[in-house]
Order: structure tokens, then C-alpha cells, then sequence
């Protein structure tokens, strides 16, 4: 099995249902684009699929892999924030929004 790796700054996808979900590493981001994402298609979703993998494998930097998860996000139409360094989930701060 791979060893995951956390994200230094998580981050948040907002559904067009008004759901959210935070990202918090590579496992989370991974399993979210081979199991439960939207759109099975487009040129930025294969690139997020590689570099998550790619990272997880040590092979990729996690910045890129996070990187590529979020223009995924943005190209399926997901709007995308990045949560603020102290975030924690307790916490719910009005993060600043990436993508529409």
C-alpha cells in the first residue's frame, strides 16, 4: 500500500447540490477522482488521475498533483477554495474561492 501524504493547505470543492468536501491529501484526492468524480472524461481529469497517483508513488511532487486536482475541479465546473493555513476542522473561516 502506499503511504499518503497530506496537503499542506487543504483545500474545499463546492458541488452544484450545495455540498461541500475538504481535501486534506493525495488518498483523499486520488480515491475522489477514480470512484466518485462527475465527469469521466477531459484532458485535466487524466493529468489529476496521473500526478495523484504519480505522487502517492513518490514519482510526482504533491504541490503538482494538488495543482492538477484542482484544475480538474475547475475544468468539470467545481468551484474550488483553498482553505487557510490554521484552518482545522473545527474551525470555518470564509476561505477565498478558486475556479466558479
Amino acid at each position: 500500500m502506499m503511504a499518503d501524504v497530506s496537503f499542506s493547505v487543504p483545500l474545499q470543492v463546492s458541488f452544484a447540490n450545495g455540498l461541500t468536501r475538504t481535501f486534506e491529501s493525495l488518498h483523499d484526492t486520488s480515491d475522489f477522482l477514480e470512484r466518485e468524480w462527475p465527469l469521466r472524461h477531459g484532458d485535466r481529469y487524466k493529468r489529476a488521475c496521473e500526478k495523484c497517483r504519480a505522487a502517492l508513488l513518490r514519482q510526482a511532487s504533491v504541490t503538482v498533483a494538488r495543482e492538477a486536482f484542482i484544475a480538474a475541479c475547475v475544468e468539470a465546473g467545481l468551484a474550488v477554495q483553498v482553505l487557510p493555513a490554521a484552518w482545522r476542522r473545527s474551525a470555518s473561516p470564509s476561505p477565498p474561492r478558486i475556479g466558479t
